[in-house]
């Protein structure tokens, strides 16, 4: 394991988390995709005011692509593209419980920068933890999106659960770390 690796991968495991998501400071805060080098793309922004947010997509981050009959803002890098995907149903934006919701709003699908469609079997998950110093953190999990193809049967809108999610190899993906600040 490179060095640069472990030190951000301990940085998740040292770093003490704060009692909820609704300790986080209101205003306006700045979120990456980083890789383990020196690759940090902004993504998006989000405002967050009394534990409800609202999230913009930095369009200049990314590129238009259509893939599988659809159009996704993607980032593109040298060996894989990531692609926003929009939460397809109702989600509240509130933090004030936990930061699921944001996670919902930051959904991606990798793809090799080589291959024209997409494949749902190439989700990636930010599994979110807020920091003492006021950062959320994120490691990238793999998942199936293929569970958000259809509503939920039992109207749960948050149907992707711990089982759903592999932890990723920071190793072998492009933007295996997510920041907001």
């Amino acid at each position: 394991m490179r060095f640069p690796l472990m030190a951000a991968l301990l940085a998740f495991t040292v770093s003490p988390v704060v009692s909820s998501a609704a300790d986080l400071a209101d205003g306006r805060h700045a979120v990456f995709l980083e890789d383990v080098g020196e690759d940090r793309r902004l993504v998006a922004e989000i405002d967050i005011k009394n534990g409800q947010y609202s999230i913009e997509m930095k369009g200049e981050s990314f590129s238009e692509h259509f893939l599988s009959m659809r159009p996704f803002k993607c980032l593109d890098g040298p060996e894989k593209t990531w692609c926003h995907v929009p939460y397809p149903y109702p989600i509240a934006r509130d933090l004030s419980r936990d930061l699921t919701d944001l996670e919902y709003d930051l959904l991606f699908l990798w793809k090799d920068s080589s291959e024209y469609g997409i494949d749902l079997w190439n989700g990636v998950y930010y599994q979110l933890e807020v920091s003492d110093d006021g950062r959320i953190r994120g490691l990238l999990h793999e998942m199936d999106m293929n569970i958000l193809s259809a509503p939920p049967e039992d109207g749960n809108m948050r149907p992707i659960h711990d089982n759903d999610l592999e932890p990723g190899e920071a190793e072998s993906h492009w933007l295996p770390i997510l920041v907001i600040e």
